[in-house]
């Protein structure tokens, strides 16, 4: 059982990881360290983004979640496509299947975040919780983002080419499949960049206030 962390104690706590050189990240805290820390912090960050985004609608009534329509341009089935989606009632009918698409993929996206947050390098974990509000997330993101996208591709392609999106696929059919390879990178990126959306704003909120969490590690950190 963890012990809760006194007032006094924990302003002596924050104030000496203030001032502590990088070993300080290995520096242990009972049974803690600075870098458990801040993988609970994106634990349960990550944990509470894919509660909200796993949801009906938990994309796309979210305007900071929200997955677009993308626009491909100068190839071939990219202008047919683009030309469909100038129709409000087209964009807004690909729109809300994309985001459906998004609600799916992304549980295939929380195990590969979870793990990324379970190995991720915490050089200076310090720095990091005593960053911005999102300074946690951040990190996760540079590290994490790639093989996120790559947990996403295959399912967003597969999703592209069948009925769910017919009208993308009769308007990308001419070009040979380079266009819906250009579709689908874009697709997995923007559910990719709104999955750590969600997760920053959660940590925000977090750092925000600790105490609503009832962890005594974040709370002793944090607050």
């Amino acid at each position: 059982m963890v012990q809760m962390i006194g007032f006094s104690d924990r302003r002596s706590l924050i104030a000496t990881l203030a001032l502590l050189p990088l070993a300080a990240c290995a520096t242990p805290m009972g049974r803690y360290t600075v870098e458990d820390a801040v993988r609970r912090l994106l634990q349960l960050s990550s944990q509470r983004a894919f509660a909200r985004l796993t949801e009906p609608g938990g994309f796309y009534d979210d305007q900071l979640t929200r997955i677009a329509p993308p626009d491909l341009g100068g190839g071939k089935g990219g202008a047919v496509l683009s030309a469909l989606l100038r129709t409000n009632a087209v964009r807004n009918r690909v729109a809300m299947a994309l985001n459906d698409l998004a609600v799916d993929l992304a549980d295939n996206a929380a195990p590969v975040v979870m793990d990324a947050v379970h190995r991720m390098t915490l050089a200076d974990a310090v720095s990091v919780l005593r960053g911005g509000p999102t300074a946690a997330t951040d990190l996760l993101a540079r590290q994490a983002r790639g093989s996120v996208v790559e947990a996403l591709l295959p399912g967003t392609s597969r999703a592209l080419q069948s009925d769910l999106f017919e009208m993308l696929s009769a308007a990308l059919s001419a070009s040979g499949g380079r266009d819906y390879a250009a579709m689908a990178d874009n697709i997995s990126g923007q559910i990719s960049d709104a999955i750590f959306r969600a997760i920053g704003r959660e940590e925000a909120e977090i750092r925000r206030n600790p105490r609503a969490t009832g962890d005594p590690i974040l709370i002793a950190l944090l607050g």
